[in-house]
């Protein structure tokens, strides 16, 4: 089976979870379910039009689903309970796509997904707010699943919950004040820090709830430095595609993040590696937040010159082949990873 056989498949499982804890519209039934009987009356009509309508406005516009998908891969790995990992893999797109919500609006996003972004749709109050239920609702996967898990299980879980949704705000934050021009120099540490914190939090929350909920919670550390890297990389190649991804620009938009004024690794490859002039004139494009083509155009050029593009590529495939032979030997050769294996190549190479 490959990857997007592998995906596919479980794409529809991830969604009647979802939809189990987050309906397509909220009714009475759902929410003496869901939080209790009501002690006033709850209006399922506005509840549905601002939290439901918009959460699956987005959901149903599709996305590859690898982060719950991880999770589920490496339960079969290491051979853990799959009717679990199903819910909480529920758990982590929940929360993935209440990220795109907030990021788009922080990041004045025109498109997401071959659609205007949800707070164009409905407005930033509502999107904001169905971002945020997006981060809480999942916990009631947790909540609904709180016997089958045991209280040794459900803390940890807990706990993963918690540390790395901390972890999602301080790599959030760390990026927005570099894209609002706060600060000029950035190492590449520091960026492939954000990038742990913010595109490797999901992730490795996935790894490291799979690693708990298979009883094998020795592994959980090597497992949270592979989807780290897995993050990291995905986050490299996404910036690269936003520079370079005909397809890829259709359904995100194009040089979006040389309108944010984002510090990507080709922008501090460059800020290293270009003339003194080049490197003037990149800081200039990327401090308009501009939409101008010709301006976009001009600063991927620099970045291209420079060789920041081939550099970021060459980097994310070393990142992520060093935290896969850091753990290649502790999995036991199965199936499920020859499809681990090959889903790492799949997000580092993808052209979408």
């Amino acid at each position: 089976m490959d990857i997007l056989e592998f995906l596919e498949k479980n794409k529809q499982i991830i969604d009647n979870v979802m939809k189990k804890h987050l309906p397509e519209k909220f009714d009475s039934e759902y929410i003496e379910w869901a939080f209790g009987k009501p002690k006033y009356a709850f209006d399922t009509e506005s509840l549905t039009k601002s939290l439901a309508e918009p959460c699956w406005d987005l959901l149903n516009r599709g996305g590859k689903r690898w982060r719950p998908g991880l999770l589920l891969l490496v339960t079969d790995i290491l051979k853990g309970d799959r009717e679990t990992a199903k819910e909480i893999a529920g758990m982590i797109e929940l929360i993935h796509n209440g990220t795109l919500l907030v990021d788009d609006v922080e990041d004045l996003g025109k498109m997401r997904r071959g659609k205007p972004c949800i707070h164009i749709l409905y407005g930033q109050d509502v999107a904001i707010n169905a971002g945020n239920f997006l981060y809480f609702i999942p916990l009631l996967i947790l909540i609904k699943n709180k016997e089958r898990l045991g209280k040794d299980k459900l803390v940890k879980l807990y706990e993963i919950y918690a540390e790395e949704m901390i972890n999602l705000s301080l790599g959030q934050a760390m990026d927005i004040w570099w894209h609002k021009g706060g600060k000029q120099e950035i190492t590449e540490e520091e960026y492939f820090q954000m990038c742990s914190c913010k595109t490797g939090t999901l992730a490795r929350m996935s790894t490291r709830m799979a690693a708990v909920i298979s009883d094998r919670q020795d592994l959980e550390e090597k497992l949270a430095r592979l989807a780290e890297s897995i993050g990291i990389g995905f986050q490299i190649q996404d910036d690269v595609l936003s520079v370079t991804g005909e397809e890829f620009s259709k359904k995100k938009g194009f040089g979006d993040d040389i309108t944010e004024g984002k510090r990507s690794l080709m922008v501090i490859y460059a800020l290293r590696h270009a003339s003194p002039e080049q490197k003037k004139r990149l800081l200039e494009i990327l401090g308009m937040h501009t939409t101008n083509k010709e301006l976009i155009q001009e600063a991927i050029h620099i970045l291209k010159s420079a060789g920041a593009v081939e550099y970021a590529k060459k980097k994310a495939r070393e990142i992520v082949r060093d935290a896969w032979e850091n753990i290649d030997g502790d999995l036991p050769d199965c199936e499920p990873k020859d499809i681990l294996r090959n889903f790492i190549n799949f997000l580092i190479e993808r052209k979408i």
